[in-house]
């Protein structure tokens, strides 16, 4: 079994940046890809990003050029840099594990953490 803890959330102001982390016990994150979802006040889950194990890591439009997600092994951590923060990115954010099917989907996802929370102010 997967156990994924996040932290890093916090309050900030539109344009500054944040990195949230999403520890992983129970298996190595370089033998799993990692996504991030996101969830506002009133709204559904929504993919954000997807590091892969090989080939180019997907992002959702809203957050390319801003979002970046990283891997280091050694501390069995996966990152997920975000630049220039919008009101609008303000949700839970929560990492999860990939297990198969298509990858912006929830069900396509094994284990979840409990998510932090992330509140950009205008």
């Amino acid at each position: 079994q997967v156990q994924l803890v996040e932290s890093g959330g916090g309050l900030v102001q539109a344009g500054d940046s944040l990195t949230l982390s999403c520890t992983a016990s129970g298996r190595t994150v370089s033998s799993v890809a990692i996504g991030w979802f996101r969830q506002a006040p009133g709204k559904e889950r929504e993919f954000v990003g997807l590091i892969n194990l090989s080939g180019p890591d997907i992002y959702t439009d809203s957050v390319k050029g801003r979002f970046t997600i990283s891997r280091d092994n050694a501390k069995n951590t996966v990152y997920l840099q975000m630049n220039s923060l919008k009101p609008e990115d303000t949700a839970v954010y929560s990492c999860a594990s990939f297990n198969s099917g298509l990858y912006y989907r929830s069900s396509s996802y094994a284990y979840w953490g409990q998510g932090t929370q992330v509140t950009v102010s205008s």
